[in-house]
């Protein structure tokens, strides 16, 4: 292009101008749904296609990972049709990364509406590097405070308006749509995890809103929710009611934040603990709180679902004698050994173990009637006989076992089963006992 004095410019020196410095002029109509390139050149030769259709070129601008070519899950794709239509002028930059590229584009975007019909003109161009690199070092300080934030709206209750929507995951900027908070909600709800769908409807709901926030007031709560790649990971949703002198304006900030290695790590250590709890240091099966919990979960069970529910009672015979024999130390590993033989007779079983106290060891099994559960405390009474234990040698159990009846509660059956076990004591030991 020739170079000329400012005052030598003029209208027609404007397509010129454009073509010489501009990298890329689209126009588009939304009704419609097409677009035509009228002139592309570097990057946007292998970006833009001559003509199209718009939601595809909308979808090429915005429904991407930031810095990436990478394409959001299909289910977000919902939202497609709300984005692209303008209001009045618009300008964002957008990082935009080609197929083959290994360094993103950053590009600058500005979008003129042509008509009162929703055409538009798009103007782009990339920016050089030197510009990249400004861009990069200011949003770098500021990612860093905010990259848990994954999703922001300002929303006005009364207007059922969202505006100033921003994704971080897809642009640092604000993105244009056009979407009613009404329909946001249904749309957003299907990316929730279906237990928290519920919790997601009553805490998002206008009027909970409108009830539960005075001017100012902040509050979240934490539920599961699909990321742009399809998968579901812990955030806290939090809403903030603005501060304004009308008690009638009801306008909120809305933002998704992403806590989910947080909540993963919580969860892990909430589990662990639980574990601990429930568990028998010295076995490993559930101790005495454990067990007592798995048979009141049990007979809750068994009275809606009538499948068979049977226990079984095991205690050591005379096990007193090996602690004043051998010491505490061979009693302990006697325990655990009993433990294990329990535990690795019942494994291809659904059955829980625990440990009662002492030497006394408890097994709720599910799908198995009395008769078979009695043969199955017959074999394993046999199996601890014939067992050679650490220390000690031989040692055998005496065993009850009894199934859950009609309208058992929880001291029905114990007692039952606690019976079943001292009337093997009480005829000699070493015996099956079912009542």
């Amino acid at each position: 292009m020739v170079e000329k004095a400012l005052e030598d410019y003029s209208v027609e020196d404007i397509p010129e101008l454009i073509k010489g410095y501009v990298d890329a002029v689209v126009v588009a109509d939304y009704e419609l749904n097409k677009y035509r390139s009228i002139f592309r050149k570097g990057m946007f030769e292998n970006f833009l296609d001559d003509e199209g259709t718009y939601h595809d070129l909308i979808e090429k601008i915005v429904f991407h990972f930031n810095e990436s070519n990478e394409k959001i899950t299909e289910d977000y794709r919902v939202f497609l049709s709300s984005y692209g239509e303008f209001q009045g002028k618009y300008s964002r930059r957008i990082k935009l990364r080609l197929e083959d590229d290994s360094q993103p584009h950053m590009i600058q975007m500005s979008v003129y509406p042509l008509t009162d019909q929703k055409k538009y003109l798009f103007i782009m161009d990339e920016l050089d590097d030197n510009e990249y690199k400004e861009e990069y070092s200011t949003t770098k300080k500021v990612n860093t405070i905010q990259n848990t934030f994954l999703f922001s709206m300002y929303i006005d209750l009364v207007h059922d308006t969202t505006s100033s929507i921003s994704i971080t995951e897809i642009s640092d900027d604000t993105v244009n749509a056009s979407i009613k908070y009404s329909d946001w909600r249904f749309m957003i709800v299907n990316m929730i995890w279906p237990e928290d769908k519920d919790q997601f409807l009553r805490r998002t709901d206008p009027e909970y809103l409108k009830k539960n926030f005075t001017p100012g007031r902040t509050a979240s709560f934490d539920c599961m929710m699909q990321n742009l790649e399809g998968k579901y990971i812990w955030v806290k949703l939090i809403f903030s009611r603005a501060e304004t002198n009308n008690e009638d304006d009801y306008r909120f900030v809305f933002m998704v934040q992403n806590i989910h290695d947080n909540s993963v790590e919580l969860l892990s250590a909430l589990k662990k603990y639980e574990e601990l709890a429930l568990t028998d240091s010295l076995t490993g099966v559930y101790n005495h709180g454990g067990i007592e919990t798995e048979l009141y979960n049990a007979i809750n069970k068994w009275q809606k679902s009538k499948e068979s529910v049977s226990l079984m009672m095991l205690d050591l015979d005379y096990f007193k004698k090996v602690n004043d024999t051998y010491g505490h130390s061979a009693g302990d590993i006697t325990l655990k050994t009993f433990s294990k033989i329990i535990k690795d007779y019942v494994s291809e079983e659904n059955a829980a173990v625990g440990r009662w106290g002492g030497e006394e060891f408890v097994i709720i099994a599910y799908g198995r009637s009395a008769d078979q559960f009695y043969e199955m405390a017959e074999q394993l009474r046999k199996k601890v006989e014939e067992y050679e234990f650490p220390e000690i040698g031989h040692i055998s159990c005496s065993i009850g076992v009894t199934e859950l009846k009609k309208d058992d509660n929880f001291d029905d059956a114990f007692n039952r089963l606690d019976k079943a076990m001292y009337t093997s004591k009480n005829e000699g030991r070493n015996k099956v006992t079912l009542l």
